[in-house]
């Protein structure tokens, strides 16, 4: 198996150091991952610059290429320049920090396997909740397992080309209650924007963090199964269609030009 690995966090960050020497267990990893953190980006390309692109090496090895671009575009660059074969997996993280609920849909770390699912390999975004000290070498272990079952459910039962997930572990010293597959839980109770004055007294703003109790804890939600420390697991999928609306606006009213 040839897994391509990358992230949002940049090439030289703990969770994606300590994914790679797990992930060797499963079969040949490839590293093409930003040169510079890319968290909150979610899916935006390069494409009015060229991407460039760095060897970089651990310990007398190489171990990946570094690229001047987003998530999307090392995923990309990977698939169609830089692996030696197409990927059988494509993995993204782990992400210092959830992303959970609507942060999937700003996450460079979701975005990256979004990318790789477009190309029809199964992908899988893992994300590593950091509101205490973060165990990335634990996460990484239990990451693997995680992976080899889905990849065991996989063969024995082929998904759709390019299918997505997005798994979050709670903080490291959690008492983990097992693994749940979840629904994105998409509610919040608050947004918060903070307000700050410059020494010229102009406003800036910082955009607030969203931990978890800023969100509704709705049943079967990923937020709701993190706050009890369960792993979770949601199939995700980028077509963002609202199929149960289409037929109802698709009338003849509508040929009106």
């Amino acid at each position: 198996m040839h897994i391509l690995l990358a992230n949002d966090d940049g090439i030289h960050a703990p969770g994606l150091i300590a994914l790679e020497s797990k992930l060797s267990a499963l079969g040949e990893v490839s590293v093409v991952a930003p040169a510079h953190e890319q968290s909150g980006v979610g899916h935006s390309i390069t494409y009015r610059s060229p991407l460039q692109v760095e060897e970089v090496y651990r310990e007398g090895k190489r171990f990946g290429w570094s690229v001047h671009g987003s998530p999307a575009d090392c995923v990309k660059l990977g698939i169609l320049e830089l692996c030696p074969r197409k990927p059988d997996l494509i993995v993204s993280g782990i992400n210092s920090g959830s992303n959970y609920g609507i942060n999937v849909l700003y996450s460079g770390t979701v975005a990256a396997a979004i990318e790789g699912a477009f190309f029809g390999i199964p992908s899988v975004a893992i994300s590593l909740n950091t509101t205490t000290p973060p165990d990335f070498e634990l996460a990484a272990s239990r990451s693997v397992r995680i992976l080899q079952r889905l990849l065991g459910v996989m063969e024995a039962h082929p998904p759709e080309a390019g299918s997505l997930w997005s798994i979050n572990f709670p903080p490291s010293n959690a008492q983990l209650q097992g693994v749940r597959f979840a629904t994105m839980g998409v509610k919040r109770h608050t947004e918060t924007m903070e307000k700050r004055i410059d020494p010229r007294g102009k406003p800036y703003y910082w955009s607030g963090n969203d931990p978890l109790h800023n969100h509704e804890f709705e049943t079967e939600t990923d937020i709701r199964a993190l706050s009890e420390n369960y792993v979770t697991i949601t199939p995700l999928k980028f077509d963002l269609t609202d199929y149960d609306r289409l037929p109802k606006n698709r009338t003849p009213d509508w040929d009106c030009l």
